[in-house]
């Protein structure tokens, strides 16, 4: 028998979202034979008013720490044990067999490391369909599926643990950048379907918190990656943090 440790994010700050989430963990034990492949599921919950509320068959940890999605991952990360680790958002639906077809492709390639499933109804918009084999590469939200990749553990001996400057945004685009970097292949399994539900999590979110998840994740990313200046890049961040709390301050004024 397989073991993989699912590591899934839920902010559940409504019944609608945590039946998100709860929807997530039902569709991922149906999804498999438990004789042959065993999940142990690691939920990292922000909302800290739910705890100690633990959702079904799942390990449920809320994190002292206010929410960073890589920061996030690495808790989870530190908290499971198996060889294989898939992280994951918790707006997804799983289909039969993702895992087994997974597991497979990495099992007759020892060098895949990391590897995501195909959602059955983003990728067809790039002309990425269902069952067509295995698509080799880093580019994001092509074959590199930021709401659901697998990993073999071994893979962190070499790129170390998620990058927690990023806190939302961009993660995927540097989780792909790294794989490049130390030269580790990354395939799109399109026998293993997902299919994301995008962006339930975030669509209610306030503009302030938007904007700290996403535009300065941007300056960052240009810093680390296109090595822009560190003056411009921490100038850029200063401001963005200003424009942040500015609008957190109105918000509360208007309230």
């Amino acid at each position: 028998m397989l073991s993989v440790d699912i590591i899934i994010l839920s902010y559940a700050r409504d019944s609608n979202l945590r039946a998100l989430t709860q929807q997530a963990i039902d569709t991922l034990y149906a999804s498999e034979d438990a004789e042959k492949v065993k999940f142990q599921t690691i939920i990292l919950e922000s909302e800290r008013k739910l705890s100690p509320y633990q959702y079904d068959n799942t390990t449920t940890i809320y994190p002292k720490e206010a929410f960073n999605f890589n920061r996030y991952l690495n808790i989870g990360l530190k908290a499971s044990k198996s060889d294989f680790i898939c992280f994951c958002n918790n707006d997804i639906v799983f289909f039969k067999d993702w895992a087994s077809e997974l597991l497979k492709a990495m099992d007759a390639d020892k060098k895949l490391l990391s590897a995501s499933p195909i959602c059955p109804k983003f990728h067809p918009d790039s002309e990425i369909y269902p069952n067509t084999g295995i698509r080799y590469g880093h580019e994001i939200r092509k074959e590199i599926s930021g709401w659901c990749f697998l990993v073999r553990r071994e893979i962190f001996q070499q790129i170390g643990l998620f990058d927690e400057n990023f806190s939302f945004w961009f993660a995927d685009a540097d989780y792909a950048n790294t794989l490049k970097k130390y030269g580790i292949k990354h395939g799109l399994v399109t026998s293993a379907m997902v299919e994301h539900l995008d962006g339930r999590s975030t669509i209610e979110l306030d503009s302030a918190m938007k904007q700290e998840m996403t535009t300065e994740q941007f300056w960052y990313y240009q810093f680390k990656w296109e090595h822009r200046n560190y003056f411009l890049y921490s100038y850029r961040r200063l401001r963005s943090w200003l424009r942040i709390m500015t609008s957190r301050f109105v918000l509360r004024y208007k309230a």
